[in-house]
């Protein structure tokens, strides 16, 4: 057992969550981890009231512990909110916005019993979340994939956030892949872990089988972060791996958006209609490939952090929610422990 103040909140028997990845973090997903004894979260934003009904239908088909549900801010509606918090489930997640301007959707999730996650980029948004009455604060660094909130690295930002927040429990994302990691945030002051790449590794997860392979082959300096593809989110940058697209851009002397190469080239469809990314895709949007769109699947950005470097192969979740767990437990007993005697 690892105990935090986040496992005691949630109920549940490891302080490890699952990161609310859109469109890949999904129902089967989220189910796996909580299943195997975290948190899973599944990725609501671009959903329908209707979607959004159905992924937690078939989560809690799946699983009866507790579950997440994650909004993207810039991309939620008051219809939106309302179904997320009629789910009733243990948490919710927000991301990328002023927790301020958002209390009453923080207060909708509290009225529903559940507990609110704000997933930061600064100190200042942690404090302003805590001031609104979040119950918990995830702060991420810029080793972080998909769209990357955190301006500084975690090893940095965790302590910078646990002094200024107080004993209000906070959870560390970004760079974090294995049990040391998750061993390495608790000694930096945070009480769990946000995990999203190592879960891409996963055989759960909703993203394209080519993307999961390039995932499990790809090291740390095969990411880069930046506003290329961003067709549907100017201006917020994005860590992905390596592509061709990225490789053509920088040959074509990295020119600005609207003279790309091949700039709104339709690369791929998808064949779920409760989505409202899609169902066309185009070159240079910030959707990654999913398991449901067919079309060119290097030309979708492959996002993907640091941690990359360390998926090396395509496990069940709840497998890797164990391996976490026991690595870090082993850690902290053997190789710790022993140093303060």
């Amino acid at each position: 057992m690892l105990q935090t103040k986040i496992s005691e909140m949630f109920g549940i028997e490891y302080p490890i969550i699952s990161a609310g990845m859109a469109a890949v973090g999904l129902s089967a997903l989220a189910a796996a981890v909580s299943e195997a004894g975290g948190l899973g979260t599944i990725g609501l934003a671009g959903f329908t009231p209707e979607g959004i009904h159905n992924e937690i239908s078939a989560a809690r088909a799946r699983t009866g512990k507790p579950l997440a549900a994650n909004l993207i801010v810039p991309f939620m509606r008051a219809d939106q909110i309302r179904a997320v918090a009629a789910s009733r489930l243990t948490v919710a997640t927000f991301f990328w916005g002023d927790p301020g301007e958002h209390a009453d959707a923080i207060a909708l999730m509290h009225e529903g019993g559940m507990r609110v996650l704000w997933q930061c980029g600064s100190v200042q948004e942690a404090c302003n979340a805590k001031e609104v009455g979040v119950d918990a604060i995830i702060a991420q660094g810029c080793e972080a994939g998909g769209h990357v909130r955190g301006e500084v690295s975690t090893f940095v930002f965790i302590p910078e956030v646990r002094d200024a927040i107080g004993d209000t429990p906070l959870i560390a994302a970004g760079g974090i892949g294995d049990g040391r990691g998750l061993a390495a945030a608790l000694a930096l002051g945070a009480d769990g872990v946000c995990i999203g790449t190592r879960f891409l590794g996963s055989v759960e997860a909703a993203a394209h089988p080519k993307y999961k392979q390039r995932v499990i082959e790809a090291v740390a300096t095969d990411t880069i972060c930046g506003t290329l593809f961003d067709g549907e989110w100017p201006d917020a940058p994005l860590r992905t791996l390596r592509t061709k697209v990225v490789e053509e851009w920088e040959r074509a002397g990295r020119p600005p958006k609207g003279k790309r190469p091949g700039e709104g080239q339709l690369i791929g469809r998808s064949h779920r209609t409760d989505i409202e990314f899609g169902p066309e895709f185009f070159k240079y949007g910030g959707i990654p490939p999913t398991d449901f769109v067919e079309g060119d699947i290097e030309s979708f950005p492959l996002a993907a952090g640091e941690s990359a470097g360390l998926v090396r192969e395509l496990l069940p979740a709840g497998e890797i929610v164990r391996q976490i767990a026991t690595e870090a437990r082993d850690l902290i007993e053997k190789r710790l422990t022993p140093l303060s005697r």
